[in-house]
């Protein structure tokens, strides 16, 4: 039996269904199931129950059956949310408590962290857990995030394999419901299609001219399928960064959404907000080599190949993966 929690949103549901494709149907799935927005996510999937976020820490408490791995996915991941109470409630303490069954119980975990954790980047990318201490998180999301790896790395009872993914940027069907927090990608398209135009942020850091901010986009299917392999490899405990290893800006984003409409480019730059100037990340790019010396070899889809099945597949159908 496998569990999914935060399965009806964005990385959890596309989980579903690939485990799903792979013949896995004894899973349990778990999130706020009380949001519309998100069940379209988890139709004609297959699952044995689902479990309100509010019940599992006592459902895995007092379940007997025979877990094999947990994928703790779900969190409160609005960037723009300053309560840090929040937070602490469900990206620490509700992982803590997690943890503390999967040690007891002896259950693999696999748990979201994310590149949040790296701040601003002026101490690197780098998912050597010897350099977390350094590392400042600007907002109260990536603060949490890094506070549950800095306490898993702590802790001398571990689950029998664990491991956090930092996620990159992450892109791809099944994030509808997520609106301003969606990726990229699905902004871009929206605003190509309402107006014809995309609008990006004009630059204010030297060196980076406007549209240049570069990120480290990956494809939800390239992370399905490092989270396969890690399900049934269950080897090399510990945090890896889960992204491409190349940076792209918005430029190349947007020109790849232009051509995936078979449309001309058409990008204007805007002034960015002044309440995310100091907060704004001008370039990610995951370092990746822990990811390939713990052994998965199988190379990402590029930027412009992922947008392309994204748009067409997807957008373009309104479809689900």
């Amino acid at each position: 039996m496998i569990v999914i929690t935060g399965a009806s949103g964005f990385i959890g549901s596309c989980l579903l269904e690939k485990l799903n494709r792979e013949g896995f149907n004894d899973i349990i799935i778990v999130d706020d199931f009380s949001i519309p927005q998100k069940q379209q996510n988890i139709v004609f999937k297959r699952y044995k129950a689902q479990i309100d976020k509010t019940d599992f820490l006592e459902w895995l408490r007092s379940n007997t059956e025979e877990i094999e791995m947990i994928f703790h996915f779900g969190a409160i991941s609005d960037t723009t949310i300053m309560d840090v109470c929040l937070f602490n409630k469900w990206n620490l303490d509700y992982s803590k408590s997690i943890w503390k069954s999967c040690v007891e119980k002896k259950i693999p975990f696999i748990y979201a962290s994310s590149a949040a954790t790296y701040g601003d980047g002026s101490n690197g990318f780098n998912d050597d857990e010897s350099q977390l201490l350094i590392l400042r998180p600007l907002n109260p999301y990536g603060a949490s995030k890094h506070n549950f790896d800095l306490w898993a790395l702590g802790e001398k009872q571990k689950p029998p394999f664990w491991t956090g993914l930092k996620f990159f940027n992450v892109y791809g069907p099944n994030e509808y419901h997520k609106g301003k927090m969606a990726s990229m990608v699905f902004h871009a398209y929206n605003q190509i299609m309402q107006f014809g135009q995309l609008s990006l942020f004009k630059s204010y850091k030297d060196g980076f001219s406007d549209g240049n901010q570069l990120r480290d986009f990956i494809y939800i299917k390239d992370i399905l399928d490092i989270c396969l392999w890690l399900y049934k490899t269950k080897e090399n405990s510990g945090i890896i960064n889960i992204g491409t290893g190349i940076s792209s800006s918005f430029n190349q984003l947007g020109e790849a959404v232009f051509k995936a409409l078979e449309m001309p480019v058409n990008i204007k730059y805007i002034e960015m907000p002044d309440n995310l100037k100091d907060k704004y990340q001008y370039y990610t790019e995951a370092n990746i080599s822990k990811l390939r010396k713990i052994g998965y070899k199988k190379s990402f889809t590029t930027l412009e190949s992922g947008i392309e099945d994204y748009v067409i597949n997807y957008l373009k159908r309104g479809a689900f993966y």
